[in-house]
Order: structure tokens, then C-alpha cells, then sequence
């Protein structure tokens, strides 16, 4: 299935979508991937905030914004993440739960490239309307997606051996 596919097909069940991906084998380089793209996702959505914020603000110009944007959604939050499953997986082995550290990976890594939906209404909201009540909740809408997203996949995860 194609990327665009298995997102919609997430929304009606993220952990047949993860137990789909897992079944594929381990392939770190995909799970690589995934997070890339949700990263840059992530970085096209603060885009236009980015540009609202250059524009009300004139000290910083724009165009360092985007870079030291990019830098952060490129460079350091995939090492973030990285290390943030490592915790996660630390955790689960102390708490027994039969979860691979690449499950937790791939699990996390595709609910934050499959609310990509929900990232690209969050940064429009945050450049329309700024700091707000609408923003806030959007956020929490998003949060919530991806909450559901992770934890479907992690549990579809523990029951796929790799």
C-alpha cells in the first residue's frame, strides 16, 4: 500500500497498519524513513507559523527561522526520539512486556508520520490565529491522535516476534 493508504487506513485501525509494517520484517532503514518523512512533515506545518512570527517579530529574519527549524525537525529530534524508544523499551523490559525495541520504534515513529493530517491543521492554526484557544485545542486533538496511534501500534507490536 502506498503512504498516503495506510494513513487513512490508520484512522480506522493504526494497529492492523503497524501489524501490516512489522510483518514486512525488521528494516531499520524503513522505520529511518518513516520518521524522516514525519519530521520533515512536521517542519513543512511550521512553515507558515514561521513566517507569522518573522513577519510580528522583525529581529530574527525569516530565513533564519526556517533554518534553524529545519536543523531542529532534521537533526535533533530524530536523535531525541531515537533515544526517547530506547527509554520506552528500557521500561517495558522492566515492566515483562514482550515488545521488540524496533516494534517501539516503528510504533512511534508512524503515529507521528500518520497524524500528519492533524500536524498540517495544528501549524495552520498556529498561523492564523496565533496563541489561542483554537490552537490549544487542536494541540490537544493532535496529542490525542497520536497517543491513540502509539499506543494501538505498541500493543499490535506485542504480539508480532521478530
Amino acid at each position: 500500500m502506498s503512504v498516503t493508504s495506510d494513513i487513512k487506513a490508520s484512522y480506522r485501525g493504526p494497529g492492523r497498519v503497524v501489524t501490516r509494517l512489522l510483518g514486512q520484517g525488521r528494516r531499520e532503514a524503513f522505520a529511518l524513513n518513516i520518521l524522516i518523512f514525519a519530521c520533515i512533515v512536521f517542519f513543512v506545518a511550521q512553515a507558515p507559523y514561521q513566517s507569522r512570527e518573522a513577519h510580528l517579530n522583525t529581529d530574527v529574519p525569516l530565513m533564519a527561522r526556517m533554518y534553524w527549524s529545519a536543523f531542529l525537525w532534521i537533526f535533533i529530534v530524530p536523535l531525541v526520539l531515537y533515544a526517547f524508544a530506547a527509554l520506552i523499551h528500557g521500561l517495558a523490559r522492566l515492566a515483562g512486556r514482550p515488545i521488540t525495541g524496533y516494534g517501539i520504534r516503528l510504533s512511534m515513529f508512524w503515529a507521528l508520520l500518520a497524524s500528519a493530517p492533524m500536524t498540517l491543521l495544528l501549524g495552520l492554526t498556529a498561523a492564523f490565529m496565533g496563541e489561542s484557544s483554537a490552537l490549544q485545542l487542536v494541540a490537544l486533538l493532535w496529542l490525542i491522535n497520536v497517543l491513540w496511534f502509539w499506543i494501538a501500534g505498541m500493543r499490535a507490536a506485542e504480539g508480532v516476534a521478530l
